[in-house]
């Protein structure tokens, strides 16, 4: 079970990089970062899928296409460009915190599915986490400063509100996946998810080319003119997310999945915001405040509780790996 704990920790670590690639890259749009990780990722798809590409391929109807579109757009494509607008506008930690919100988000949506948690079990995580929504909004719009406020509280707005785009995207891509993957045994898991990335670097790349067909010379970042346009840089920081967060973390959340229980799985998602958090306060050069803290705990609290929860109502009915929530790659 410690190696499994390891893997997710190494995962966890790996995923919170995302929140950090709008900071490091200011000069590019979020539709720009978003176009270069998944192209990148759909390449590296295209690498894994190999000599089996065809034969693969061959499996794919009329329903799997949608489904692979629909779920490249919500998962990977919109849900990045939500993400790294919420991280410019709001900042990484408002960002993290409300995505960290996953587990309990997918618990409520597929809470009519076999083996989902009655909403009653839930109200108490719901008050808990629902407590940390408020703290770190009320240390986020208290801390702005009074030569920007108008400009700046508006811009605050629409990060969270962005954040909670993200969130939404990928808690129903993380239903409809599981969903669609129970009713199609086809395809195994790495197929599946070799294919959505693929998918997804197709349609990136079909958003880049008319975005430079369309907006050629001017499309530049917020802070374009200001810094320059480091395209080297650019391009190394969305290989390394793509092999790295996508394709090396996928792996490794696929083997914590399958050697820890049920009820720590869910757990490790939080390693993913805690490192998210870490990499913005080192990046920042600033300790978290104490809104920010308490929205830590009470989040961490209510997401663990929520868990929890799950595999309670989940153990008796002895159907854990059917009835799993989270046992699916990240974005």
């Amino acid at each position: 079970m410690m190696t499994g704990v390891l893997c997710g920790l190494m995962a966890g670590a790996l995923w919170g990089l995302v929140f950090l690639t709008p900071r490091l890259l200011p000069a590019f749009s979020p539709w720009e970062l978003s176009v270069g990780r998944y192209v990148c990722y759909g390449l590296i798809a295209l690498v894994f899928l190999g000599p089996g590409l065809r034969r693969t391929l061959a499996l794919i109807d009329r329903h799997d296409l949608a489904a692979m579109v629909r779920q490249a757009l919500a998962g990977n494509i919109v849900y990045y460009v939500l993400l790294a607008y919420g991280v410019q506008w709001a900042g990484i930690a408002p960002t993290s915190l409300i995505i960290g919100l996953l587990p309990l988000v997918v618990t409520l949506m597929g809470r009519r599915d076999h083996g989902a948690v009655p909403l009653q079990a839930l109200r108490w995580p719901l008050l808990v986490a629902g407590l940390g929504m408020v703290c770190i909004n009320v240390d986020l719009f208290t801390h702005t400063e009074p030569s920007a406020a108008a400009d700046a509280l508006g811009q605050r707005v629409v990060g969270v509100l962005c954040a909670l785009g993200a969130l939404l995207c990928w808690s129903w891509y993380t239903v409809d996946n599981t969903r669609y993957l129970k009713q199609h045994p086809k395809f195994t898991g790495g197929q599946w998810s070799a294919l959505y990335g693929l998918s997804s670097g197709v349609i990136a790349l079909v958003i880049g080319v008319v975005g430079l067909a369309l907006f050629s010379g001017r499309i530049t970042g917020e802070a374009g003119a200001a810094s320059g346009r480091d395209w080297t840089l650019f391009w190394l920081v969305n290989v390394g997310l793509a092999l790295g967060a996508s394709m090396v973390g996928n792996q490794l959340w696929n083997i914590a999945s399958r050697r820890v229980p049920v009820t720590l799985s869910g757990q490790l998602i939080i390693f993913e915001t805690l490192f998210a958090l870490l990499y913005g306060f080192v990046y920042g050069r600033q300790w978290p405040r104490p809104l920010e803290v308490a929205a830590m705990v009470l989040l961490v609290v209510g997401v663990v509780w929520a868990v929890r929860q799950h595999a309670r109502h989940e153990a008796p009915a002895g159907h854990g790996q059917d009835a799993r929530p989270l046992d699916h790659p990240h974005p």
